[in-house]
């Protein structure tokens, strides 16, 4: 009996030790580097990769560690297309078109580092010059090919189609974007060559399109429907979408998911385009010696901002004044945000509101909670979602920018701990998870998202919260 137990117990250790090994060889191959081989990226950048290493060293958590340095590279090892001097063409990951709003989204993480890498600045000029230059082909599309002449898959849209359109979705924040880029890249390098006579016509188309969708003197020329499945993919009234009153908002007919609006006017991209048309002015007086483009733009910004101080509010019965998602000028108003940025929750990030304005912490309460109609919760987390991929998908962009829009330190911490374990142990972000189900997720490959993520992080350390990362055990 002594005997058998001498062997039981020698046994024991033995089987410890190989589940031991076999739990750290299970960690190994989990945390292994996500990224192409290096011959194998698109554009690699050594600024970038020094940050990567610096950041990488300074945190403690090894998941964190792994996803940060899967993520914060994603655009450039896998979207970006160099084409030439001043033109860069990005893909929104895995579809190859270059979305206006996207692009912009995913090189911004990258500015900080311009003036340590020439490439790198040469490369996101080339983007901002490229942007422009799609708005100039048609400035009521949201996203386009590399090839000019190439006629895609949405070429039967009935709209204005075409050669080097992808998709003809007109987004207020298709042209808010660009401008958001072009001003925060003059400002970190000075450079101020990526304003040139390109420049100068996307920006009096913008001002065009603006006043156009505006709807004082009519629908405008803008139409679209889609032989579609989904009614979120087409517009309403032979494509002309719902009635709006001209009160001064300017009609987004879809919003940021790519999905139609309910009422034309989306609240939180009208704000996104007074904050951009203000930047344009500063740009076109100070660069260009534009005052006349300047005051235009001005003048706009101010009618917008005065028309959202009178239709953009509602006084919710438990949240008190929060801002509306979308409204018609008529005094119907949607309460719900969409995930997809400018969503109500982004807006400070943007810079579009104060953090501190009252209306929009009541907002912000309002949007994370059973209240808003696209917030979901389940068993393995929440968020807010939308219709684009419906009931019970939360997106990680909303988590983030709760993140990002929070002044709790132990908010913040449950939100980065939620994104690292709704990740389906892939070291990546994705569009959208099964709150339930986290290894139910959409887009494998989503860049803007990726960098997102990457982005946070980089705020976070830079915040002085380096401890609350490292703080993180799971």
């Amino acid at each position: 009996m002594g005997h058998f137990l001498y062997c039981m117990k020698h046994l024991l250790t033995i089987l410890a030790l190989i589940l031991s090994f076999s739990d750290i060889n299970a960690q190994t191959v989990r945390y292994e580097s996500q990224r192409p081989a290096p011959q194998e990226r698109l554009f690699v950048s050594p600024a970038v990769e020094a940050k990567i290493n610096e950041v990488t060293a300074l945190l403690t958590n090894d998941k964190l560690r792994w996803m940060f340095a899967n993520c914060f590279p994603n655009t450039l090892d896998t979207t970006v297309h160099p084409a030439g001097e001043y033109d860069t063409f990005v893909y929104t990951g895995d579809i190859a078109a270059m979305w206006l709003r996207d692009s912009g989204a995913q090189v911004w993480p990258y500015l900080s580092l311009v003036n340590e890498d020439e490439a790198l600045r040469k490369m996101i000029a080339g983007v901002i010059v490229r942007q422009f230059r799609c708005i100039c082909l048609d400035p009521y599309a949201n996203a386009f090919y590399k090839e000019p002449d190439k006629e895609g898959y949405w070429k039967s849209d009935y709209t204005d189609m075409k050669p080097g359109i992808h998709e003809r979705k007109w987004e207020i924040d298709s042209h808010c974007y660009p401008i958001r880029l072009a001003y925060e890249y003059w400002k970190i390098t000075g450079d101020d060559s990526v304003f040139s006579e390109i420049w100068l016509e996307s920006i009096q188309l913008t001002l065009q399109t603006f006043r156009e969708q505006q709807r004082k003197n009519g629908i405008g020329p803008y139409k679209f429907m889609r032989q579609t499945h989904a009614a979120y993919d087409t517009l309403p009234n032979y494509g002309k979408g719902t009635p709006v009153n001209p009160v001064g908002l300017i009609v987004s007919s879809f919003r940021p998911s790519d999905d139609a609006t309910t009422f034309q006017f989306l609240v939180p991209s009208n704000f996104f385009a007074v904050t951009s048309l203000r930047k344009a002015a500063e740009i076109l007086e100070t660069v260009n010696g534009r005052k006349d483009l300047a005051d235009q733009c001005i003048e706009l910004a101010a009618e917008v901002e005065e028309a959202l101080k009178k239709y953009a509010t509602y006084d919710h019965p438990e949240f008190g004044t929060i801002y509306a998602y979308e409204v018609d000028g008529f005094g119907n108003r949607l309460l719900m945000d969409d995930a997809n940025v400018p969503s109500l929750l982004a807006m400070p990030y943007l810079g579009d509101v104060d953090i501190d304005d009252p209306i929009y912490q009541n907002t912000r309460r309002f949007v994370w909670s059973g209240s808003n109609p696209y917030f979901f919760k389940g068993t393995a987390g929440e968020g807010i979602g939308g219709p684009h991929v419906g009931y019970d998908m939360a997106w990680p962009m909303s988590i983030m920018m709760k993140a990002f829009t929070s002044q709790d330190d132990a908010e913040i911490k449950w939100c980065v701990e939620l994104l690292m374990k709704t990740d389906a142990g892939t070291g990546f972000m994705h569009e959208s998870f099964d709150v339930n189900d986290p290894q139910h997720f959409t887009r494998e490959w989503f860049a803007w998202q990726n960098g997102l993520f990457g982005e946070l992080i980089l705020k976070l350390i830079a915040d002085g919260k380096l401890e609350l990362l490292n703080s993180i055990n799971i």
